[in-house]
């Protein structure tokens, strides 16, 4: 059994999916926006959560799970079952790269850890993702990314100086996670199959959803060992660059950064207060750091008298690094997005004509693709335990009617 001819640079890797929800999920749709032949598992009875998240069409399709799904082919297996279990390891069997998400244990308690997958397959990379990791005094404890998020600093750190910590819109631990679980998976990918002639075996990666996370704060580990220093919150303004904030427009606001010496002294000019630059508050980015609530006053004194439009306009003017504040209805109708083909329409069975995501980042040779969107709960057991594990359509249905597909 052949991973299926896909577009993208990852054609010929095939990747069992049994993890649920976000960081797996996310990592895997990554892999098949590039070519990978991802076959996700879900339970026969309770499809994946996403399934049922906002906001969902007139019809109930969540379009949620029509984004995190796609180029996914999707069947349903009892991993507990002993039938099941059997199963999953002739799925694992051809597969380069297996991911799960559940609690630490589980696996190896349904006879499918990391022994049981090598056993059928060494060249195997199995992916772990868990909340805590697969070791530790935490490790069986069940663990979500908004949890991650307040463990790992990124709460306390996120907000304004005289707010609550706050935790962020998006599942940002998740969605990290899924990104350092792309990434490893790749590099196992290389050393299996090309780093110094090939070793020709996989491997375990163990990711956490807090590591990701708290790796994300460089610099930040070795203040506090040396310094005794923690990162506290800053609003919109970089603790070590300034200026740096989202300004007040007339009708609105924009972003700016201007760290750079030369880009400040053009700030300067372009608002029509040269003299900053040889203010000594303001003379280089350290003191321009500690003086910032003086300096960004001197800018937005200027922002609020202009609309969004005109401030960026006369900031650009000068060679200034500046930008909108967008929501989606601005990034939908703006020019760079279009001119980048950042949207691809796909034709769904079930919601019909809709744009979404084309694949992050472009590849100039081997571009990814979005073939279809999230698909129905086991749409494809058929077409993968008959077509490719040569099951008869008898032992299909008995497997239905036994429950374990």
């Amino acid at each position: 059994m052949t991973a299926r001819e896909r577009q993208g640079p990852l054609d010929g890797l095939r990747v069992i999916d049994m993890s649920g929800m976000i960081s797996g999920a996310f990592a895997t749709t990554m892999l098949g926006d590039f070519g990978a032949d991802v076959v996700m598992v879900e339970h026969p009875k309770v499809g994946d959560p996403i399934r049922e998240w906002p906001r969902k069409t007139e019809d109930g399709e969540s379009l949620a799970w029509k984004s995190l799904g796609r180029n996914k082919r999707c069947i349903t297996l009892d991993l507990g079952a002993d039938r099941g279990r059997d199963l999953a390891l002739d799925l694992v069997e051809d597969a380069d790269v297996v991911f799960e998400n559940f609690r630490p244990g589980t696996m190896e308690r349904w006879g499918l850890g990391p022994e049981d997958v090598h056993e059928v397959n060494e060249r195997a990379i199995m992916v772990r993702l868990s909340g805590y990791g697969q070791t530790g005094p935490k490790s069986e404890k069940p663990g979500f990314g908004t949890v991650a998020e307040g463990i790992s600093g990124w709460a306390h750190a996120n907000g304004f100086p005289d707010s609550e910590p706050l935790l962020p819109p998006i599942s940002l631990a998740d969605l990290t996670a899924a990104q350092f679980a792309l990434q490893s998976t790749l590099m196992a990918v290389f050393e299996r199959d090309v780093g110094r002639g090939g070793s020709g075996e996989g491997q375990v990666i163990d990711v956490s959803l807090t590591e990701p996370l708290w790796r994300l704060f460089f610099g930040e580990v070795e203040a506090y060992d040396r310094m005794g220093h923690t990162h506290e919150r800053t609003g919109n303004r970089h603790p070590n660059t300034a200026p740096r904030n989202i300004y007040e427009t007339a009708d609105g606001y924009m972003t700016m950064s201007a760290s750079n010496q030369k880009i400040f002294e053009r700030v300067a000019e372009a608002i029509g207060k040269p003299e900053l630059v040889d203010d000594p508050r303001f003379a280089d980015n350290s003191t321009r750091v500690e003086h910032v609530e003086a300096l960004d006053a001197e800018i937005e004194a200027w922002t609020r008298e202009r609309t969004t439009e005109a401030a960026i306009d006369v900031l650009e003017s000068h060679d200034a690094i500046v930008g909108p504040v967008y929501d989606m209805a601005d990034i939908f109708a703006d020019e760079q997005f279009q001119a980048r083909d950042s949207f691809v329409e796909v034709d769904d069975p079930d919601v019909g004509p809709i744009r979404t995501f084309a694949p992050v980042p472009k590849f100039s040779r081997t571009p990814g693709a979005v073939e279809f969107l999230g698909p129905q709960h086991g749409e494809h057991n058929v077409e993968v335990y008959g077509s490719e594990l040569g099951l008869s359509a008898a032992e299909i249905a008995t497997l239905e009617a036994d429950e374990v597909i």
